[in-house]
This record gives C-alpha cells, structure tokens and sequence, in this order.
C-alpha cells in the first residue's frame, strides 16, 4: 500500500542534476523534467545500484500494489541494447519459481531528455527499460559472509538440487545461463520468520538472477567457436576454460559454474584458491566434510575437459537421487547434534594444521617431487625408445628395402606437381624423419604421463606431420646452417608437442618444449658430445651400419628423451608459475 512507502520519488534520467527527492504525486521531475510515473502504472523509490550497463530501482507498480525491480539500461552501444532485450525475451518466456518473474509488457523504452551541452542544448533519449519481480531475500554471496567457514551440506544439496531444476528449465529452451554464481543465486525470504526458523536456508527456494550474459544455443553450436558478434563473458573462479577462451557453451558450461559454487559455499574458500598449480583441478575435500557420493558429483561437474561433466540436467539429477537414496535421506536433514560434532571436527582440523602445517608441506613437496621424477623419467625412457625405434624402422624401410626409393621418388613428382618451378630431389633418408616422428610421437603418447588425454593417432599425425617438414625442408636446403637446423627442429618439436593432448597450456609445452630441446641439443654440440657437428649426421647416405646411420639412430633417440624430460619442467615448473601468476 502507498502508506508503506517514503513519500518520495526517484527520477531515472541518468543526466538529471537532482535525482532524489522528487515530491510524490508529481508524474515529471521538477529537476529535469523527465517522467516519474512510468508507463503510467510504475513509480520508482529508490536506487538499489547499478550492475554491468545498467541502473536498478525499486519500483511501485501501482496496479498490483507490490514492489517490482526496474532494471534500466544506461549503455548506448548496439551490443548492449541486443543482450538487454535477450534479457528481457528470456525472462518473458520462462515460468519457473525458481526464475523472476517478467509480465508480457514488462519490457518499454521512456522517452527523457539528455542534456549534452549545457542549458539549452538538449536531445531526445530512450531509455530501455525492465520491469521484473522482486525477490525479497539474499543472495548465497550474503549467505557466505555471514558462514566463512563454509554452509552445511544439507544447505548445499538442497540448493544444488534447486539450481539443477532452474538449470533444466533454461536448457530446455535452448538457454544458457553464462553466469551462475553465488552472487546471482537468491534465496526467497519467507512469509514469516516462523517460516525460516522451521525450513532453514536449506528449505527456502532459489532463484537464478542476472540474465544479462544468456546465450541461445544452436547456431554456434557447442561444439564450435563463438560467432565474432558473441559477447565473451568471465566471471574468474566460476567460469569454465571453453569459456574462457571464446569457444562454444552448453549446459556443461552451467553445471561447472555450478559445481565451483556449491564448492565454495561447502568450503567457504574461493575457487581459485583450491586450484592445484600443477593440474589446475579443485583440492577440496580437506577442508569439508562432505557425502562421498556428493563429492564425486562436484567433482564430475568442474573436470576442466567438458567431455567429462555431466551432459544434461537429467543425469545429474539422477544422480543426486540416488545420493539422496543411499544416504536414506539424512543427507537433506540435519541430524541432532551435528553442529557440535562439526564444530569439534573444525577445532582438530585448525589443531592440525597449526601443528603440522611444516611438516605436511615438507612431506608434501618430497612426494611431489617424486611424482614428478618418476613420471618425467618414464616419459624420456619411452620417448627415448620411441625415437629409436622410429629411426631404425625408417633406415630400414628407406636403405635397406626397395620401399625407400620409390616412395622418395614419389614424393620428388608429388613436389614438383605442386611446385612446377622447381627441382626436387628428395631422397630414402626422408623416411628417416618420419618414423622418427611417428616412433617419438607414439613413445611420448603410451607413457601417459602429465594428465595426457591419450590419442595415438593425433599424436602420431603430428609428430610425422612436424618431423616431415622438418625433414623435407633440411635435405632440400642447398647450404645447411645451425640457425636452419635450429628453427626445423623447434618447429618439428612443437608441432608433436601440440598433439599430444595435453589438457591447458598447449602453446606454453609447446614453446618451453621446443626452445629447451633445441637448447640442450646446441649446449651437447658445443661441449662436442656429437663426432664433428650433429647437423651432419642427419642424412645417412653410408652404407648401413655405419657410424652416420648408427648416429642419426642415437640422435633422434636423445631427442625423444629431450622432450620427456622439457615437458616435466613445463608440466611441473612453468605452467605452475603460470598459474600462480593468474593465467589460466
């Protein structure tokens, strides 16, 4: 009722010298003019804030006599006037509990005037406006602030029961939420304090906010890139790499934001504070005690690889059925006593850490330091044999069978028919090359080591695809230099790196792994570890058997191991200063 509100008015014109007060009861502000009773039914109170390009007030809709949220748009550019009225299609189209509430005519533009030079020279402006229902409550941010330490997990699985239900709704209209935080998660307030008491936060429904940054799905797909007109949008901690680096969205995209949040509010710890510097994966369950089963689930959620997360709604809500079932729903009930048993859990957990803290770290870096000895070596014994391997297999395919010849004398037509101009003569020890790749590439790839997604034929095409060139580009050179040699063999090493399906990172590997390979090989040419120059022993034109061929063999398979052993310092070392650093 009107009695409940200040008797003043809030004027929504963003160039207006005077906003607040305006008297109630007058429809123009008497500072600017502008109109304060909007679309005849909505007077606006008070200014909540702004967020983004726009400003939000507490409006008076006088027909339904409730408070309403205006949202307004303030910035002018073509991009924001389109994701302002996705907005507001989106809202107008869904109709969920868990959703705000927009009407068919929620979305208007008023017409104001904007002053751009001073008294007297004005100009007609149109402000978009968004009318929405007002949620009464707080959101899970304020929720955290007041629980540092983290929510109980009865609280949590109840939420993540309810996003998932909001999630589902907006997937089945082909909607993406792009944001989901608990910033932009709302509890709905009772009707009655008696209410709260008897439910808990737990028990109150929740609403999704903010659907300033919703994307349609189709189109782009996602399985591609965004269309060069897609708004990329980030919010740090919560927001998935695909997203991160512009590529396509789909509902994985909202279950790993999801899944971060209801780490945090388990946690009370920032997502990106739980990273772990080497994989970039969440270290949690330490620090909450936490349902197994749920665990698993959260975990599945943020896996860093989208082919890994849950697909749709419906899995992850059978999921949460069949943890509600075992656990004989005392999962969603605080048990008696469990506050006293949590508190004294967290005062030896603190206890612990306080003592101990030295200790684990020190135990901590012995074991990582083992982990990573151990799987850097067994990554350069079998890139080591790999690149063996390969090599003697293409000496013998190139020198020692009729293979060699034909298949270099088809490789000079296949060069000469792409490049007419020019003479090649290109020949068996090429092979050399390419299965030195392929064996390098195979080796690297069945070590499995440093988090690999394992793909053999990637890898191998890489590998043969990098080498080749490599090897092409040097046999074909009239005059062989070290800076030649040098730039062939980064490029050949990269280009195998890159496809060994390392999980984030892959142009930093590929650039540490190039530059140190090539590097360790310059300082044993220098220290004259190789007979003469180790850029004259790479076309085995002896007779097999030789100390040349024999050479090129022990070459390529110091340079499988030169790989294993750069990638353990870019996997071990360099990413995770990366990390450290912020780049993601």
């Amino acid at each position: 009722m009107l009695h409940s509100h200040p008797k003043a008015v809030h004027c929504i014109n963003p160039d207006c010298p005077r906003p607040y007060p305006q008297t109630w009861g007058h429809n123009f502000c008497q500072s600017c003019g502008g109109p304060l009773r909007l679309k005849n039914r909505y007077i606006p109170l008070e200014r909540l804030g702004s967020g983004g390009f726009a400003a939000i007030y507490t409006v008076w809709d006088t027909e339904t006599q409730t408070d309403r949220v205006l949202k307004v748009l303030l910035e002018t550019a073509p991009k924001a006037l389109k994701l302002f009225e996705q907005e507001a299609w989106v809202l107008a189209l869904l109709r969920h509990p868990g959703i705000p509430r927009v009407e068919a005519e929620g979305y208007f533009h008023v017409q104001i005037q904007h002053f751009a030079g001073g008294e007297g020279n004005s100009a007609a402006r149109r402000l978009p406006c968004l009318v929405m229902e007002k949620i009464h409550g707080r959101t899970l941010e304020d929720v955290l602030d007041e629980h540092p330490q983290g929510c109980p997990q009865e609280w949590v699985f109840s939420w993540l029961c309810q996003a998932v239900e909001i999630l589902e709704e907006l997937h089945g209209h082909q909607i993406i939420h792009r944001d989901i935080k608990p910033s932009n998660l709302m509890l709905r307030e009772p009707q009655s304090p008696q209410a709260l008491l008897a439910k808990g936060l737990g028990g109150l429904q929740l609403v999704a906010i903010d659907f300033g940054g919703v994307k349609k799905m189709g189109g782009v797909g996602s399985g591609g890139k965004d269309s060069p007109s897609s708004t990329r949008l980030i919010s740090a901690g919560y927001s998935p790499p695909e997203q991160i680096v512009g590529g396509g969205v789909g509902p994985a995209t909202d279950f790993y934001a999801l899944g971060r949040t209801c780490i945090h509010l388990l946690t009370g710890k920032y997502p990106a504070d739980l990273e772990d510097p080497m994989t970039g994966e969440l270290r949690w369950r330490h620090i909450s005690s936490v349902n197994p089963a749920l665990a698993n689930l959260l975990d599945d959620m943020v896996r860093s690889n989208v082919r890994e997360r849950p697909a749709a709604a419906g899995e992850v809500k059978a999921r949460l059925r069949e943890i509600y079932a075992k656990s004989n729903g005392k999962i969603a009930i605080s048990p008696a006593g469990q506050a006293i048993v949590e508190f004294c859990r967290q005062v030896v957990v603190a206890t612990a850490q306080k003592t101990g803290s030295l200790a684990v770290l020190l135990f901590g870096a012995i074991a990582q330091i083992v982990v990573a000895s151990l799987d850097t070596g067994w990554e350069m014994v079998l890139g080591g044999i790999g690149g063996c391997a390969g090599a003697i297999g293409g000496l013998v395919l190139g020198y020692a069978s009729p293979v060699g010849p034909e298949i270099a004398t088809a490789i000079n037509q296949v060069l000469h028919y792409l490049i007419p101009h020019m003479t090649f003569n290109v020949g068996p020890g090429v092979l050399l090359f390419a299965f030195a790749g392929l064996g390098t590439a195979v080796g690297l790839t069945d070590a499995g080591g440093f988090r690999q997604n394992k793909q053999y034929w990637l890898s191998a095409l890489m590998g043969v695809q990098g080498y080749l060139l490599a090897g092409l580009c040097w046999l074909e050179a009239t005059t062989s230099s070290g800076v030649q040699g040098i730039i062939l063999g980064a490029f050949a090493i990269a280009s195998l790196t890159v496809g060994m399906g390392l999980r984030s990172h892959q142009l930093v590997h590929a650039l540490v792994v190039a530059v140190c390979s090539t590097g360790a090989f310059l300082a044993l040419n220098a220290l004259s570890f190789f007979p003469g120059s180790f850029f004259g022993i790479l076309v085995p034109d002896a007779a097999f058997g030789s100390i040349q061929v024999w050479g090129s063999v022990i070459f390529f398979g110091l340079l499988g191991s030169a790989i294993g052993l750069c990638l353990g310092v870019s996997h071990y070392v360099v990413v995770p200063v990366l990390r450290w650093l912020g780049w993601r």
